[in-house]
């Protein structure tokens, strides 16, 4: 592996910083202490600092040279609502907050690669360090979208990475187009007549009407989404109901889509409006949707994949680079980021065997031993594609600067 030096020499830091995070999770938009660690040690490196973007999102500039180019890179920062089950020193003291998917891991990288960039600054142009609040669902991307993330701080293109449990340390996997996918919520409030449950004639059944809504949605992805299109429709929740004896008057029906397209969610879309609606009218029933786009697709350009794919070969080595993993079909809101910028979300090997604990587990760690992999990608990134323009070098495959 060709690590930076400087970086492997900080990974004791790393790691302290990381634990320390780790210690001390906080959850979508609460992230006030972990936002005052970024901002104290972006300071401290010496960059530009933004607070407050998309609320508890922290910006650092870091600008050498006179080019006109930019890029971004960016870690989440939030925590999970997860009683953690670990004893090890560095545990959460919050109860019923845990640092469950690793972006205690993934703030801690790009730490430590501002830190190296803000010392040696070899590179032509500026970088943007963005560590974003609330991605576990609550909209921290579209929050500093909308607070004017890029056009506070233009970027030709913009990277993001996610440990990956189950692939070895060591190992990167990137993948062009379509990687992760769109997740929507979804509830179906079935309304019918209420009714003594020994009468059941007098009254309008939503308990019968949502039992057969939950078979025919399956139809959706069976029969109107094409073989070649993975997507998936889940009912997880059936409630309504108090006693024994009564014939409710409403049922709801929630659950999640997942699908690699904004065209195949809208097509789940109205395909479920139009199911539930004609399903509750055959029992006499009405239903109402309520359908809700949480996360984008996460589709990476084609160019900027192969540009990282060759980065990562470049540190760690062709034969540790996957570059045609497996879709995931799990969400990231780095989606909505990728709509609006070209750029590539890839994943990092946190362990197999005993350290492949999946993400969202109550007993889940990020494997330390990854810091200064990451750090170092992130680092050779800004290098290639910000290079000087005397020793610009770059994967064939990579874009133009």
């Amino acid at each position: 592996m060709a690590l930076i030096d400087d970086i492997v020499a900080g990974a004791a830091q790393m790691q302290a910083w990381r634990r320390d995070i780790h210690a001390h999770p906080e959850l979508g938009f609460e992230e006030r202490r972990t936002a005052d660690l970024v901002a104290a040690r972006l300071e401290a490196f010496g960059l530009k600092v933004h607070r407050g973007v998309g609320r508890t999102g922290v910006v650092g500039v870091l600008r050498a040279g006179s080019a006109r180019r930019a890029v971004g890179l960016r870690a989440d920062m939030d925590a999970l609502p997860i009683v953690e089950a670990n004893a090890f020193a560095h545990r959460s003291t919050h109860d019923g907050r845990m640092h469950a998917c690793g972006h205690d891991g993934h703030t801690a990288m790009l730490l430590g690669a501002a830190q190296y960039l803000a010392r040696t600054r070899r590179f032509d142009g500026t970088v943007n360090f963005i560590f974003q609040p609330a991605e576990e669902g609550l909209g921290g991307a579209r929050a500093m979208i909308d607070d004017g993330l890029f056009e506070r701080f233009p970027c030709d293109a913009i990277y993001g990475m996610h440990n990956r449990p189950g692939l070895p340390l060591g190992k990167l996997a990137v993948r062009a187009g379509p990687m992760m996918a769109g997740g929507a919520y979804f509830d179906i409030d079935i309304t019918g007549r209420g009714a003594h449950g020994a009468r059941p004639e007098s009254g309008i059944d939503p308990v019968l009407a949502a039992s057969h809504l939950s078979i025919a949605l399956q139809s959706i992805v069976s029969r109107n989404v094409r073989p070649l299109d993975a997507a998936v429709v889940s009912v997880t929740m059936i409630r309504g109901g108090d006693a024994y004896n009564v014939i409710p008057q409403t049922v709801r029906l929630s659950g999640t889509v997942r699908a690699f397209t904004r065209e195949v969610m809208a097509l789940i879309e109205e395909r479920m409006r139009r199911i539930a609606r004609g399903t509750a009218e055959t029992f006499g029933a009405t239903a109402a949707v309520d359908f809700r786009t949480i996360f984008a697709p996460t589709v990476n350009d084609p160019r900027e994949a192969a540009f990282v794919a060759g980065v990562c070969a470049e540190v760690a080595g062709e034969d540790n680079v996957n570059r045609n993993p497996n879709l995931i079909v799990a969400s990231e809101d780095f989606s909505f980021m990728l709509e609006k910028v070209p750029g590539c979300y890839f994943n990092i090997g946190n362990g197999d065997g005993e350290l492949a604990c999946e993400v969202h587990n109550p007993s889940y760690d990020f494997n330390d031993a990854a810091l200064p992999l990451g750090a170092s990608v992130f680092a050779r990134i800004v290098e290639t594609r910000l290079a000087r323009a005397a020793s610009r070098r770059a994967p064939p495959s990579s874009p133009p600067p």
